[in-house]
């Protein structure tokens, strides 16, 4: 079991781990900082420095998979292909020793994950401008969208100067729980139609936007920066019409 400290703290940037297995599915450790891709938003990537001093890179971060199909408690941290296989095949020389057992420090690429924050804190202020089920999300370092469940038309000009407004307002972002019963006796804090939260631990994490003034309050396991302040300048780049019932909302960073 990987223990995710990223669900607690975002801005931790690196943590030595000690390596528990070396599967075809990645490089599983006790401890991480990376994300693994869910929730819409991408995985981290960046490096694990080795004992040596060498950086191993790693191009995504994945939950592991059991023998069932069904998501482990280990999360998997993807190198080049061809490294992998030869970190699979210790008879093969590929510069990188690692084995289980061996520390390393894992270090993510902040300038990607910062991007990633900024983007899904985003998407949160536009549930609240947009206050209509989500049936689709993806979070990527270079531009962000939800597909909202409606009919009605949307302004790209109207919900840019509302991030703006929203931006510059400067509300906290905080992370919480709540029990599964909380939840239930609370359905509508589910907003998307497409990815429910986790159940069984007891406990669901929750993210909050504003504390005086309530923005949005949803469960969500994703990493958000601290103050809506620290988003930047976003603007809307395309609203799109995916279906009969499905308006696309696309995100982008001001030049």
């Amino acid at each position: 079991m990987t223990q995710d400290l990223f669900r607690t703290d975002a801005y931790l940037t690196e943590c030595t781990a000690t390596v528990s297995a070396i599967t075809p599915q990645g490089i599983a450790l006790d401890r991480t900082v990376f994300y693994p891709l869910g929730g819409g938003q991408a995985g981290d990537t960046g490096v694990l420095v080795l004992a040596d001093g060498r950086e191993l890179p790693i191009i995504d971060t994945r939950k592991g998979k059991a023998e069932d199909g069904s998501f482990s408690d280990d999360i998997c941290h993807l190198p080049a292909p061809e490294l992998l296989t030869t970190l699979l095949n210790s008879e093969q020389n590929s510069g990188f020793k690692l084995s289980v057992g061996d520390t390393v420090t894992a270090r993510i690429d902040w300038a990607r994950r910062h991007h990633l924050m900024r983007f899904h804190t985003t998407t949160h202020l536009l549930c609240h401008l947009v206050p209509q089920l989500v049936n689709g999300c993806s979070i990527t370092p270079d531009y962000a969208r939800l597909d909202f469940n409606m009919t009605d038309a949307l302004d790209k000009e109207v919900l840019t100067a509302g991030l703006a407004r929203l931006v510059a307002a400067a509300h906290p972002v905080t992370v919480g729980a709540i029990t599964d019963a909380e939840l239930d006796a609370q359905p509508d804090l589910v907003k998307s139609m497409s990815v429910q939260p986790p159940r069984g631990s007891g406990r669901i994490r929750t993210v909050r936007v504003g504390v005086a003034e309530l923005i949005d309050y949803q469960p969500c396991g994703g990493t958000h920066v601290a103050n809506t302040a620290e988003i930047g300048a976003v603007v809307v780049t395309k609203i799109e019409k995916k279906s009969a019932t499905t308006r696309r909302v696309v995100l982008g960073f001001a030049a």
